[in-house]
Order: structure tokens, then C-alpha cells, then sequence
């Protein structure tokens, strides 16, 4: 969705004092899957890092959408504790390229060696 959209859609959004309707659904371009409806997960905007932007997650599958920098990338069966973990952490970026990317391509949550949700 454009820029200029996704913020008429904020605007009708805290107009009807609610969340987004259904009039503002609100789709990502996630690298290495492609389109993903983010209706299911919960997303939160992130000032406190320098490359992490926004973070949205689904409890029910345990998957989780990154924004770095403007780039979406997903991680796999990531449990609802290391994402509390994530989101409490002094430095987000350290604990990301740590706990959740890890090192090199098998990194512990990497949707390459975990099992991808499909919607």
C-alpha cells in the first residue's frame, strides 16, 4: 500500500477511534516469500533502533515479520517468550543478530530450516 493510502487509512482509522478496518487491510512485500496480508498479526512500530522499523508478529503461528531499515524479512516458530525477550531488549539490534538471525544461513528461527505458516 502507498505511503500516502497507508496514512488516509491511519486517519479514517483514529477517526472511527479503532484499530485499522477492514478498508485498510495492509499488505507487505516480505523478501524471499513475497506478499503477506498482515491482518492476523500484531505490528509494532520501533524509534528505539537504528535498523529495526516495525515488528509484527503471529502468536498463533509463531511468525514473525521484520522491517530493517525498509526491507521485511520473516523468521519461523519463533516462541511468544523470545519475542517479549526481543522487544524488551536493551538493544534490539544485538539480540536480533544474536538470538534471532544467529550466524550464518541456519540461524535458529531462519524459514529456511523451519516450517513456514501458510494464510
Amino acid at each position: 500500500m502507498p505511503a500516502k493510502n497507508s496514512f488516509i487509512c491511519l486517519a479514517i482509522a483514529a477517526l472511527l477511534v479503532g484499530s485499522r478496518s477492514a478498508l485498510c487491510a495492509e499488505s507487505v512485500d516480505v523478501k524471499y516469500r513475497g506478499a503477506v496480508d498482515l491482518k492476523p498479526f500484531d505490528c509494532s512500530e520501533i524509534s528505539r533502533s537504528s535498523f529495526i522499523t516495525r515488528v509484527c508478529y503471529d502468536p498463533s503461528k509463531q511468525y514473525m515479520l521484520i522491517r530493517l531499515n525498509q526491507t521485511y524479512y520473516h523468521y519461523c516458530e519463533l516462541p511468544l517468550a523470545v519475542l517479549k525477550e526481543f522487544m524488551a531488549a536493551p538493544s534490539m539490534g544485538t539480540f536480533y543478530n544474536q538470538r534471532i538471525k544467529g550466524s550464518g544461513k541456519d540461524g535458529p528461527f531462519d524459514c529456511r530450516t523451519h516450517k513456514v505458516p501458510v494464510y
